[in-house]
């Protein structure tokens, strides 16, 4: 194994700025809310995920916005999720009493809202509360004002340009510098509800929601959706978890998947790694949909292939990698100047210029899951088949080009060994649509083409003096993309090629055990300076890959190092640094979540094969050829 490279020294954090890692979400299908252990909400989008945001202390300081409600003396703070839910309960511990927090963003409402509630359960506690609403990303002061609503209920009232938030609650902050602040007493038995609403500036005040019942309305909803998760394997608590926030991270109006709540998260504390991960990536969305299907959901599976037939609708030729949430096109990156970063790390960025990259890849997961979907008894439409021959089509054209690979390089586009193998898979559930389910197509041609991509890719991406797939065709090394081989069936889980690759991918790139970087950045032009921490999603792939060869003792070895690493409440983010013991990038990741999904899934099958399948569990629509 070759030397660890260490990360970068980290970042300072700001005042006021927390770790990653102690962050929770709340979320109500169209956004979410991160709030801290110590109960600021420091980054809320409203209405949408991909809005701007109206608290954006996480990426800067309490004047970009936050709201805080906590007790500023506590010595000891818990927390946990409602059982397979999204409300929150933190219980704080101070040296006259105890309080419990509990916090959700109701589910079913057609609005945007988010409540809390504290209750002191013993003694007294001193509380603070603070409100500080700044529109833009943190830019926009909103002109405040005190008013009653509809039901004669005193309201804060925050406007600035389109958007409005509404505070109300049994007890109001005063306006003190720019900011609503309020300290005060609450002994046993006592409590104070607040609730805040997001609405459009030229509408009235909606009326106020009656907490404790939308509270618990919303803890039943998520908890009978994750009644359906089929897995009883290893791990499940962990899974359960993930799925949830896989379906917290889809859209209930329009069935897109963002990959993360959070933008500009670094993935290298104080460097240029950072990204706006509030978009829909065909690839992340495609896996996520893989990974519900897996485990019994198959409404998620309708809801998605709609959006994507609305979304990448038109020329085939004009794909992109990534989508809206609301299927548009346009992502300009703009970089915001007047936040600091997250631990100094700049440029914060809002918008992917990634989305115009040419990426191969990116239609192999898509077949990939709609394959899947096929398989579980999803029926195909007329125009859900005949968008998916147009793309395919296109890529039989196409997939000699280099482009820019699943890491989205900004620096030269080369031949990626996992770009070919994913174009490669897209034909293979092309011709598995005709030949398993009677669809029609150019079978033919699809089969001829795919055997050209094999053949390319074993002349071409396999070194025979390294027994491994490389990266890209003339290199020498490896990236942690090629332990998916497996996953869609280009070589048997057991055999030499995927054995192979498995050995050299933990050689170069196993930093710590059970960890493993995306790639080694000084071997990969990505066009960006500094260095990466282990990227989690590649890790569980690792766990995946042992499990499909066979190697269950070191699976289960992979993923009891990995799943642990969620924080208290279950949550992974993009990357995680074993040096500091703390989390890195954009928080929650959809791959990271999906990635222990389907890695327990295929721990749980080797454990426990079923009837008639190898060592790879049965998961792959095809094998090798």
């Amino acid at each position: 194994m070759d030397a660890p490279t260490p990360c970068p020294p980290a970042g300072a954090l700001l005042a006021h700025q927390v770790p990653i890692e102690d962050y929770a979400v709340l979320g109500d299908g169209h956004t979410a809310a991160l709030v801290s252990r110590r109960g600021s909400v420091d980054w809320l989008c409203l209405p949408r995920f991909d809005s701007d945001a109206c608290f954006a202390a996480l990426l800067g300081t309490p004047r970009h916005g936050r709201w805080l409600l906590t007790v500023p003396d506590a010595t000891d703070v818990t927390r946990h999720y409602r059982g397979d839910s999204f409300v929150l309960e933190t219980t704080y511990r101070a040296p006259r009493g105890e309080a419990l927090v509990t916090e959700a963003m109701p589910l079913g409402d057609g609005r945007a809202d988010l409540v809390r509630r504290i209750e002191c359960t013993h003694g007294e506690v001193d509380v603070e509360h603070e409100w500080v609403v700044r529109l833009g990303y943190g830019a926009v002061e909103p002109w405040v004002r005190r008013e009653q609503d509809a039901d004669g209920h005193e309201a804060i009232r925050a406007i600035a340009g389109p958007d409005s938030l509404v505070l109300r609650g049994d007890r109001l902050p005063e306006a003190v510098d720019h900011r609503h602040r309020d300290r005060f007493t609450l002994r046993a038995g006592q409590a104070v509800e607040l609730s805040l609403t997001w609405v459009h500036s030229w509408q009235p005040t909606p009326s106020r929601l009656t907490v404790p019942d939308r509270v618990d309305a919303t803890a039943v909803a998520w908890g009978l959706w994750a009644r359906g998760c089929t897995y009883d394997g290893p791990h499940r608590e962990a899974v359960v978890r993930s799925l949830l926030v896989l379906r917290l991270l889809t859209d209930l109006t329009t069935g897109g998947i963002v990959a993360a709540v959070t933008t500009s998260l670094p993935e290298t504390f104080g460097g240029e790694r950072n990204w706006d991960y509030r978009y829909c990536w065909l690839r992340d969305a495609a896996l996520t949909l893989e990974a519900l299907v897996e485990q019994g959901f198959r409404q998620e599976a309708t809801q998605w292939r709609a959006w994507l037939e609305r979304a990448v609708a038109g020329d085939p030729r004009d794909l992109q990698i990534m989508y809206r949430l609301d299927g548009g096109r346009r992502l300009p990156e703009v970089l915001l100047e007047h936040l600091p970063g997250y631990a100094g790390s700049r440029p914060v960025r809002v918008g992917n210029l990634a989305a115009g990259q040419v990426q191969h890849d990116v239609l192999g997961e898509v077949m990939s899951a709609l394959a899947a979907a096929r398989d579980a008894g999803l029926p195909e439409t007329e125009g859900s088949w005949a968008l998916q021959c147009r793309l395919v089509d296109d890529l039989a054209a196409s997939w000699r080009t280099p482009d820019r690979g699943i890491w989205e390089i900004r620096g030269e586009p080369q031949h990626f060994t996992h770009s070919k193998v994913m174009a490669w898979a897209a034909l293979d559930r092309a011709v598995s649509g005709v030949e398993r389910h009677g669809l029609p197509g150019p079978v033919e041609r699809w089969r001829r083409v795919r055997e050209e991509i094999r053949a390319d890719v074993m002349a071409h991406g396999w070194s025979p003096e390294r027994s491994t797939f490389v990266q890209h065709y003339g290199a020498e090394h490896t990236d942690a993309s090629l332990l998916q081989l497996v996953q869609v069936g280009f070589v048997p889980a057991d055999g030499p090629h995927a054995l192979g690759t498995l050995a050299a991918v933990r050689d170069e790139l196993e930093v710590a055990p059970g960890l493993l970087l995306r790639y080694r950045t000084d071997r990969t032009d990505d066009g960006l300076a500094g260095a990466e921490a282990p990227f989690l999603a590649c890790s569980f792939w690792l766990a995946d890959a042992l499990a499909r060869a066979g190697e269950v003792d070191e699976a289960s070895r992979v993923l009891d190092v990995l799943v642990p690493l969620a924080n208290d409440v279950g949550l992974l983010a993009e990357q995680y640094d074993p040096y500091a013991g703390r989390m890195v990038g954009n928080v929650p990741q959809a791959l990271s979540h999906l990635a222990l999904v389907r890695a327990a899934h295929s721990h749980a099958r080797a454990v426990r094969p079923a009837s008639g399948t190898g060592p790879d569990g049965g998961r792959a629509a095809a094998v090798a050829r």
